[in-house]
Order: structure tokens, then sequence, then C-alpha cells
């Protein structure tokens, strides 16, 4: 699922970091930006028990660069909760055709 160009994978590194920092600043907004991204990722055919892992794999990255426990916490919740409305969307927007 991640067969992408390095520059794609930049992309969606950059927007993983944004829209963790946009959760805390507008999350109305956000929730309905994720929302549309959940129906998206239904088009794309993304396995929803993959988010667990990425979710992982972000905060393991951000555990290396920095030493603020604070910080660390702060981008694991708001990924989660991100990972868990994702997750959400996916389960409630896909038909029986679309799985």
């Amino acid at each position: 699922y991640f067969k992408q160009s390095t520059t794609r994978l930049h992309f969606i590194a950059d927007k993983v970091v944004a829209m963790t920092l946009d959760m805390y600043k507008e999350p109305k907004r956000m929730v309905e930006d994720i929302s549309a991204l959940g129906l998206r990722h239904v088009g794309y055919g993304i396995p929803t028990d993959l988010f667990g892992p990425f979710v992982t794999a972000c905060v393991q990255v951000v555990r290396v660069l920095t030493t603020n426990d604070q910080a660390e916490e702060a981008f694991r919740w708001s990924l989660s909760l991100i990972s868990r409305i994702l997750t959400r969307v996916i389960n409630e927007g896909s038909t029986i055709v679309m799985k």
C-alpha cells in the first residue's frame, strides 16, 4: 500500500504532522477533512488494520526526534484520534460492493 514515489511518501508524512497539529487548532474542520479522507481511503482499498501499525511507526519516529515526553504524547494522542476517525468512516462508509 506504500508502493509510492519517495515524493509522495514525504507528502504523506508532511500531511500526518500537519493534521496532528491542526487537530488541536481546528478540531471541527479537521473532523470534516478526516471524514473526507476516510471516504477516499475506501476507494483506495486500504485495510483499516494497517492504521494501528502506521500510528505506531509514526510515534516511534517522533520518539527519536524529541526528548519531550509531553510533545510525544500529544502527537500520539492526536494521531490515534485521527486513526480512529478514519477507521470509523471507512467502516461506516464502505458498502458490501466496495469491500
